[in-house]
C-alpha cells in the first residue's frame, strides 16, 4: 500500500522545514519530485540528496505570490515529465500582530503567501491534472485556521489558513468530476527553521504543555505519513477533508 512509483509530486516551500520533510517522504515511496521554492541554492542541494534516493528531482525557483513565475513554473514541470499526478501546496510567510495593530501591509503579505498563492498554484498545476484525469491536491493549513489562541497574535495568519481549509472544500467539490481529490493537512506545532525561535521560548513550551494532549511538539517526519497516505491511490474516495496533525491539540 502507499505505493508512490510512476508518480510526479510536486512540493512547494520544499527548500526547508515541513515541505522537504514531505518531498523526501514522497522519494522514499517512489515518486519522482518536483520542488519548489525562491532560494535555488538551497533547492539544489535538496535535489541532490533527492536523487540519491533513486528518483527523479527537478527544482524550480518560484516565486509562489507570482502568477507569472507559477504558471511558467507549471509548464516546464509538465513538458519535463509529462504529467503531474499530486500538488502539495506547503509555501506560506506570515507578518503576525493582532486586529488592534495589523498594518494593510502585513494583512496583505499574509494573504497573499498564505492564501492567495494556493490558489495561484493550484490554478497552474491542475489543469494538467485535470487532462489526466488524476490527481491528489494537498494544501497544508494549521491548526490556527479553525482555532484562535493566546500564545501569540496573529489574525491575518487565522484569516489565511481559514480560508485555505475552505478553498479546499470548493475545489475538491469543483474538480471531483475529474478524479482529483483535494484535501488539507492541519500541522500543529511543529519545529522548523521558521518556528524554532518561538516554540524554544520558555512561555510557548509552558503553552504547549498545557494545551497539546501529547505534551510535545511534532517531530521531523511525524507530517509524511498523512501526506502519503492522502497522495496515495488508496484515499481515492477521500476528499474535501481537513486532517490534523496536531497531537491533540484541536480536540480540546
Amino acid at each position: 500500500m502507499f505505493d508512490l512509483h510512476g508518480r510526479v509530486a510536486v512540493v512547494t516551500g520544499a527548500s526547508s522545514g515541513l515541505g522537504l520533510q514531505m518531498a523526501t517522504g514522497f522519494a522514499k515511496q517512489g515518486a519522482d519530485l518536483v520542488i519548489m521554492a525562491r532560494r535555488m541554492e538551497k533547492l539544489e542541494k535538496v535535489a541532490e540528496n533527492i536523487r540519491a534516493l533513486g528518483v527523479r528531482c527537478l527544482p524550480i525557483q518560484c516565486d509562489v505570490t507570482d502568477s507569472d513565475a507559477v504558471n511558467k513554473a507549471a509548464e516546464e514541470a509538465f513538458k519535463f515529465y509529462g504529467q503531474i499526478d499530486i500538488l502539495v501546496n506547503n509555501a506560506g510567510a506570515s507578518k503576525n500582530a493582532g486586529v488592534l495593530d495589523m498594518t494593510d501591509e502585513e494583512w496583505d503579505f499574509t494573504l497573499q503567501a498564505d492564501l492567495t498563492s494556493v490558489f495561484k498554484v493550484t490554478r497552474a498545476f491542475a489543469k494538467f491534472m485535470v487532462q489526466k484525469r488524476y490527481g491528489r491536491i494537498i494544501n497544508i493549513a494549521s491548526i490556527y485556521g479553525q482555532v484562535g489562541n493566546t500564545a501569540m497574535d496573529t489574525v491575518a495568519y487565522h484569516s489565511s489558513k481559514g480560508g485555505v481549509i475552505n478553498f479546499t472544500r470548493a475545489v475538491a467539490a469543483e474538480l471531483a468530476k475529474y478524479n482529483v481529490t483535494c484535501n488539507t493537512i492541519s500541522p500543529g506545532y511543529f519545529e522548523t527553521e521558521l518556528t524554532v525561535d518561538t516554540l524554544k521560548t520558555e512561555s510557548f513550551t509552558n503553552f504547549m504543555k498545557a494545551s497539546v494532549p501529547l505534551g510535545r511538539y511534532g517531530h521531523e517526519g511525524e507530517l509524511n505519513p498523512a501526506a502519503i497516505f492522502l497522495a496515495s491511490d488508496e484515499a481515492s474516495y477521500i476528499t474535501g477533508q481537513n486532517i490534523k496533525v496536531d497531537g491533540g491539540y484541536t480536540s480540546i
